[in-house]
C-alpha cells in the first residue's frame, strides 16, 4: 500500500479523533448539539468503512456467477473507443481467441448499440495478440453438453449465426483484421464483412471435416461464390492458406503487413464521414506492394487441376478423378486429405456448398443451423471432437468408407427430415451476393465480363491483356494485387489472337 494514502487515512483517524474530543466541542463556536451529533455520526462511519476496507481479507471474496460470468466475458472481450472507430478485442491468448458463447454474448449488444450511434462510424475487430486471430468455436463445450442431454448444446451455434449475419448486414462500416490463425468461428466473424484484412500472420482455414462436422458459420454461402470450385476444395479439404493467398482466393478483401497496422488504425480514427468508399480508400493507402508477395500457390496448373477435379456432384467422382492426375505434391496431399477426413462430413458438406449456391445468406445460416443438429444427434461430430482435442487419436469414424455412405440417404436424414429448432436471425436484411464486393480483388466471373465484352463499360472491340488490366485497375483505384491475379486468370483461362498488327484475347470455356 503506498505511503501517500496511509498519510491520507491517518489524517482521517486523526480529525474523527479529534472531533470526538471534549475540547473540540468547547472551541467549535455556535455548533449545535444535533449538528454535532450529525458530524460525529458521519466521522465515524467513514473511519469504520475506511478501517474495514484496510483489513486483512479472511479469505477470497465471493462473486456471484452471474457476476463471475459477466466479468469473464467482459475480459475476453474488450471494448475500446478511439475517436469516431468502435473497437472489439478478442482477448484470450492462450486459446488462440477461440470463440465461446460469453464472448459472442458480449460482442452482440455492442454492436447493435454501435449501429445505432451517430459517434460510432467505423467498427474494427481484432485480437489482443499471439498466433491467433480466432482459431475456431468452442466444439468441445457443445459435445459435453450435448453428451449430458443438455438442451443448450445448440444454443452456441444459434447466438454465433445471429452474431456472424448481423456483422454482414451492418449499415457501419465494419473492418475484420485476422492478423493471425483464422479458422470455424474466426472465419464467421470476418468473412462476411465488408473490409477482410489478411497479413503476413494469416492462416486460414475450414478444417471442420477433419472433426466429423461442417464448414458452417456461412460457408455454404461464402465457399459457394469462390472462383471456379475453390470453394468446394476449401470446404472438403480443410486446406490452409497463409498470408497473401488468402487474398488471391477471395477470403481477405486487403493485404496488409501487420507493422502497418498501428498507422491503419490511427487513419481509421481521423476518417470525417467516412463512408465504406472512404474506409476502402484508406486501407488501400496500407495495403502491401503486392509485386514483393509470393505468387498464389494455388495458381497456374493447381488451380485448373482444382478446377478439373472439384466439379462433379459426388464426393467418388472427386476422388477418382484426383487419382487420375498427374502424380504430383498436390494430388497426393489432396488425396491424403480427403482419405483422414469422415466420409460423411464430406458427403453433407459437398451437398451443402452446392445448395447454398442458389440461397441467401441468411437461408445458408438457417440451412446450417439445421444441419448442425444432426451432426449433434449422430456419431462422427462427438468422436472427431474428441479424438482431436481429447484423446489426441485418430477418429474411428462411422461409417468408415464413403462406399457406405449412401447419398439418398444422406440427403434424406440431414437436408429433407425436419430439426426440432428454427434459427431466427436478428436482423431482416438479407442478400445472395455480398454488396461489397466490389472491394475485393475481380472475382474470375467480373475478369471474363471485361474480356468477353459482356460488361457494359468495355465497348465493342475485343480486348489485349494490357487493356484488360487497366480497365480493371481503373475501376477499382488501382487496387493492390489486382495485377497479379487478373494476370494469373488470363493465363489460364483465354488464348492470345493476333490479326495484322492487334492483338486480343479469347476466353477459354
Amino acid at each position: 500500500m503506498s505511503r501517500v494514502f496511509l498519510k491520507r487515512f491517518n489524517l482521517v483517524e486523526k480529525r474523527a479523533s479529534l472531533l470526538l474530543k471534549p475540547t473540540t466541542l468547547r472551541s467549535t463556536p455556535v455548533m449545535s448539539q444535533r449538528s454535532f451529533s450529525l458530524a460525529v455520526t458521519t466521522a465515524n462511519r467513514r473511519l469504520t468503512t475506511t478501517k474495514n476496507w484496510l483489513a486483512p481479507a479472511s479469505g477470497p471474496k465471493k462473486m456471484s456467477t452471474s457476476s463471475a460470468a459477466i466479468e469473464a466475458s467482459q475480459a475476453e472481450i474488450l471494448s475500446k473507443n478511439n475517436l469516431a472507430v468502435r473497437e472489439l478485442i478478442l482477448n484470450r491468448p492462450k486459446k488462440l481467441h477461440a470463440l465461446n458463447l460469453d464472448m459472442v454474448r458480449a460482442m452482440l449488444p455492442e454492436l447493435q448499440s454501435w449501429e445505432k450511434s451517430d459517434l460510432a462510424k467505423v467498427i474494427l475487430l481484432k485480437s489482443s495478440g499471439g498466433k491467433g486471430f480466432c482459431a475456431g468455436g468452442d466444439v468441445k463445450t457443445v459435445v459435453d453438453l450435448a453428451d449430458a442431454g443438455d438442451a443448450n448444446c445448440t444454443k452456441f451455434f444459434e447466438e454465433e449465426y445471429q452474431l456472424d449475419h448481423l456483422i454482414a448486414t451492418l449499415d457501419t462500416p465494419f473492418v475484420s483484421v485476422m492478423n493471425g490463425i483464422t479458422m470455424g468461428g474466426g472465419v464467421g466473424l470476418s468473412v462476411h464483412a465488408p473490409f477482410r484484412i489478411a497479413t503476413e500472420n494469416t492462416l486460414f482455414a475450414m478444417p471442420e471435416t477433419a472433426i466429423g462436422f461442417l464448414p458452417e458459420v456461412g460457408g455454404s454461402f461464402f465457399l459457394s461464390r469462390l472462383d471456379g470450385q475453390m470453394g468446394v476444395y476449401l470446404g472438403l479439404t480443410g486446406k490452409r492458406l497463409k498470408s497473401a493467398d488468402v487474398l488471391y482466393a477471395g477470403i481477405a478483401t486487403h493485404f496488409v503487413p501487420s507493422s502497418r497496422l498501428p498507422a491503419l488504425e490511427a487513419r481509421l480514427a481521423e476518417l470525417e464521414n467516412p463512408s465504406h468508399d472512404v474506409v476502402n480508400q484508406a486501407i488501400e493507402e496500407f495495403s502491401g506492394e503486392m509485386d514483393s508477395e509470393p505468387a498464389f500457390s494455388l495458381g497456374g496448373e493447381i488451380r485448373a487441376a482444382i478446377d478439373r477435379c472439384f466439379k462433379y456432384d459426388t464426393v467418388e467422382e472427386i476422388v477418382q478423378a484426383l487419382e487420375k492426375e498427374p502424380e504430383s505434391a498436390w494430388q497426393k496431399e489432396t488425396l491424403k486429405f480427403l482419405n483422414s477426413m469422415s466420409p460423411t462430413s464430406l458427403k453433407v458438406t459437398l451437398q451443402q456448398i452446392r445448395n447454398g449456391a442458389t440461397l441467401s445468406l441468411g437461408q445458408c445460416f438457417k440451412m446450417e443451423y439445421h444441419l448442425v443438429q444432426k451432426f449433434i444427434e449422430g456419431h462422427d461430430f462427438k468422436e472427431g471432437v474428441t479424438a482431436t482435442l481429447v484423446t489426441r487419436s485418430a477418429p474411428n469414424w462411422s461409417p468408415k468408407e464413403l462406399s457406405a455412405v449412401d447419398a439418398t440417404k444422406i440427403k434424406q436424414d440431414y437436408f429433407d427430415s425436419p430439426s426440432p429448432l428454427r434459427l431466427e436471425l436478428l436482423s431482416a436484411r438479407d442478400f445472395k451476393n455480398y454488396p461489397h464486393r466490389k472491394y475485393m480483388l475481380p472475382s474470375e466471373e467480373d475478369i471474363k465480363r471485361i474480356v468477353t465484352g459482356e460488361a457494359p463499360d468495355v465497348g465493342n472491340y475485343a480486348l489485349n491483356r494490357k487493356q484488360v488490366i487497366d480497365h480493371l485497375l481503373r475501376e477499382r483505384n488501382g487496387k493492390q494485387g489486382l495485377k497479379q491475379k487478373v494476370n494469373e486468370v488470363l493465363d489460364r483461362k483465354t488464348t492470345e489472337i493476333k490479326k495484322d498488327q492487334d492483338e486480343s484475347l479469347k476466353w477459354v470455356y
